[in-house]
């Protein structure tokens, strides 16, 4: 309890001095509101449905894009790790695209399929594909040699290779890069938002911006903030209780 006290006490002070400002140096400026101001635009805009629809597309795109991407990156990195001469075949490839930045995407995903959720979900998949492949590629690297012995003496098939000795061996570091792809996901969603798309939080936060109404521009960068920790928190809850599990079947 102490340690999550000690935690609070820096973002709870950055609040209050921001408070403090826009009460007295800030008071004349047009675009710094004091923290609660922002707080009451915020829960204005739960209240119309306008934060719970814009923040239930967010969720959608970046889930959808992470399960598209992810998936894909976990499945492709599985293969890769456990394959030598496929990765080498494969790492000019992957070199080339990986660096590329998903925003890059936005004109191309709009020409295929308009502004929506299609469109979004497409880029966040992009970005989210290359983090889990690495990983997942990295981890299968440092998986036990002789767990794969073991399973060629066993004649296990590929499939039961995978499902039997490597997925419970890597779940640790998958849960990481789940995070990381979790994180990186709502980030890039939020980003689409903002520089090409009609929806969601991010595109909130350009009308607010352009309407001059700084508190729900920062009450929204709020929000978006506590989205990612609440994202993060779950996901950590989730791989505290899993990780147990599948290092029992591993052993």
């Amino acid at each position: 309890m102490k340690s999550q006290l000690r935690a609070l006490a820096l973002p709870l002070t950055a609040l209050l001095l921001l408070e403090a400002y826009a009460r007295t140096m800030g008071q004349e400026s047009e675009t710094i509101v004091p923290v609660t101001q922002a707080a009451k635009d915020l829960w204005s805009t739960a209240q119309d449905g306008t934060l719970l629809r814009a923040t239930g597309f967010t969720l959608l795109s970046a889930s959808a894009g992470l399960l598209v991407g992810g998936g894909a990156g976990i499945s492709l990195g599985i293969i890769l790790g456990l394959s030598k001469s496929l990765a080498h075949a494969m790492s000019l490839t992957v070199e080339l695209l990986r660096p590329l930045p998903s925003i890059a995407l936005v004109p191309l995903a709009t020409l295929m399929f308009g502004l929506g959720l299609k469109m979004e979900i497409l880029v966040v998949a992009f970005a989210t594909f290359w983090p889990m492949l690495i990983m997942t590629q990295s981890a299968i690297r440092q998986v036990d040699g002789r767990l794969m012995e073991v399973a060629r003496m066993l004649r296990f098939g590929f499939l039961q290779r995978v499902w039997k000795f490597v997925i419970p061996s890597i779940v640790p570091r998958l849960f990481v890069a789940l995070r990381v792809g979790a994180g990186l996901a709502l980030v890039v969603a939020v980003t689409v938002e903002v520089v090409g798309n009609t929806l969601g939080l991010g595109y909130g936060l350009v009308l607010s911006q352009q309407n001059i109404q700084p508190g729900i521009t920062l009450g929204w960068l709020f929000w978006v903030g506590a989205l990612g920790f609440s994202v993060n928190f779950g996901l950590a809850w989730i791989e505290s209780r899993a990780v147990g599990k599948f290092l029992g079947r591993a052993r």
